[in-house]
């Protein structure tokens, strides 16, 4: 099966007054259509500049270094800014971590759905009202002819999130960027946003990327997960494959530190396991593996050489010299 999306050792780079930080660093992942990819890792490891990368909308003092985008046969690196336009939204949308600032505050939620209608499907205002009805409406949102004409303000945090759906499905694209899309939302309100994406997922047969820090979210809705530490992929497999059998160490560290996988102490409290030491800067990484000062299993070779990304098991890969010894042996 031939990838929608394969993105090739992408590197996204900013300059700054510090000196040039790598965001992105030798990325490689291909996502295919009717499979939802999890990108888990701690904040600052380069999830949301992945996504960004894609849709090229980076900052103004970053840029695409190196590498190849390319979706459905064409490197979006190579489209004139307009094409590029054409794509986002139609062939693909993105929902943003914040709806509250993703959202125009002065416009109305319907005419904000409109806009995108008529520009990436060319219906008239009228028909394009109708359609952000409707929209509304398949995303669940109670009496939506009535909040069609509300103010985001005027929404809760769950139904700002939904429009933000109904906005980025507008145009039934063929890949869906979803960053964070449960982040402030209390639980009762996750399970139904999270419900509500995989049936539009399945409905649509969409690929969907799904960057988030939340392994519960990933175990429920990814097919595949992609592991990113310090800018780079650490760990990518299936996802029950990942979950029951974590070979890198720091992917071994996140699932091991979910309240639900703590073990009962003695004293009979909970005891939440935690990673020691802190992410390494990224104007300042380390020689060898970026996890090197962070790992119990490090040796002098991880201090010294940057592992690069193997299949060890079949569809499993990781970036670990400890794992690939052992192949090799």
């Amino acid at each position: 099966m031939s990838a929608l999306l394969e993105i090739d050792n992408l590197q996204t780079v900013f300059s700054t007054g510090r000196g040039m930080l790598r965001a992105v660093d030798g990325v490689s992942i291909a996502l295919n259509a009717g499979e939802v990819t999890g990108v888990v890792g701690e904040s600052g490891c380069g999830k949301t500049m992945l996504a960004l990368s894609i849709l090229r909308l980076i900052p103004p003092n970053g840029r695409i270094q190196t590498g190849r985008i390319v979706f459905e046969g064409t490197d979006l690196l190579s489209l004139t800014e307009a094409e590029m336009r054409q794509k986002r939204g139609s062939d693909i949308g993105m929902i943003f971590q914040e709806p509250m600032t993703s959202l125009n505050p002065v416009l109305r939620v319907g005419e904000q759905i409109a806009e995108v209608v008529m520009l990436h499907r060319g219906l008239p205002r009228k028909q394009a009202q109708d359609e952000s009805v409707r929209m509304l409406a398949e995303v669940g949102l109670p009496d939506p002819s009535r909040r069609a004409a509300d103010y985001p303000h005027q929404l809760s945090g769950g139904m700002r999130q939904r429009v933000m759906i109904a906005i980025a499905m507008s145009c039934h694209p063929k890949l869906l960027l979803a960053d964070e899309p449960t982040t402030a939302l209390d639980v009762t309100v996750q399970a139904q946003i999270l419900d509500l994406m995989a049936q539009l997922q399945k409905k649509n047969d969409m690929a969907v990327m799904l960057i988030t820090h939340d392994l519960g979210v990933v175990a429920r809705m990814a097919h595949r997960v992609a592991v990113m530490y310090a800018g780079r992929i650490v760990e990518m497999a299936a996802a029950a494959d990942l979950f029951e059998n974590p070979l890198h160490p720091y992917t071994k560290g996140l699932i091991e530190s979910r309240p639900g996988a703590c073990g009962k102490a003695t004293s009979g409290n909970f005891k939440l396991k935690t990673i020691p030491g802190t992410v390494p800067s990224l104007y300042a990484l380390p020689e060898g593996c970026r996890f090197s000062d962070r790992c119990d299993y490090a040796s002098e070779t991880c201090r010294h050489a940057e592992p690069s990304l193997e299949e060890v098991r079949t569809n499993h890969c990781v970036a670990c010299v400890l794992h690939q010894k052992k192949i090799a042996g």
